[in-house]
């Protein structure tokens, strides 16, 4: 696996190098353990607004979509009216997709439910944690992504397939694919030494 070597000369997953903000979201959010329901919601989201663009993009976007979504407060955005839509749909600085929009409307509804029904998004997503993960950055959806895109689906959660919802995964540090010999990977196993998966 190749790596980039950033403007401290250390090794980082080769990806980061795309663009200069990418380096802060990589070392400081990308792949490490995410319990924080907002935060699992708001990726969720993201990752489906990324769907068929990049995700410099949506990154570069994020502050505006947290304006726009009420923070992803989940009980705010799943209150949104049509009067919500026609708002986002003119605010230039999202990505104005009427049914990505109206998505994470739907799905902060159906985030409400899963809270019900499991206690928390945390408590549900991470029973799909990789248990044996593939060689890091090998592949772009994983028997786990593909069981919680279906698991997910069937809840009415919409803009959650397998290649978007691996994308989450590896984000909220669900598999560590940090690439071997990136400086974030140890750190990122550390972590995960410490983190109380919910529910259990």
């Amino acid at each position: 696996m190749s790596l980039f070597e950033g403007p401290d000369g250390l090794a980082r997953c080769r990806w980061c190098g795309g663009a200069p903000e990418f380096v802060p979201y990589h070392d400081h959010e990308w792949g490490f353990p995410v319990s924080d329901d907002t935060r699992l919601f708001e990726k969720l989201c993201l990752e489906g607004f990324q769907s068929g663009l990049s995700w410099r993009t949506i990154l570069n976007k994020r502050e505006a979509f947290r304006a726009g979504f009420a923070g992803f407060d989940i009980a705010k955005v799943a209150a949104f009216t049509d009067a919500d839509v026609e708002r986002l749909l003119a605010d230039a600085s999202i990505v104005r997709h009427r049914g990505k929009i109206t998505a994470a409307i739907n799905n902060a509804a159906r985030a409400q439910e899963l809270i019900a029904e499991a206690g928390s998004i945390a408590a549900f997503v991470w029973r799909y944690e990789a248990k044996t993960p593939a060689p890091p950055q090998s592949q772009t959806t994983s028997p786990e992504s593909e069981a919680l895109s279906k698991a997910l689906k069937k809840r009415g959660w919409r803009f959650v397939g397998p290649t978007t919802v691996f994308a989450f995964m590896q984000a909220m540090g669900l598999v560590n694919d940090h690439a071997e010999g990136c400086v974030s990977r140890a750190k990122a196993a550390e972590m995960r030494k410490g983190f109380v998966v919910p529910g259990r």
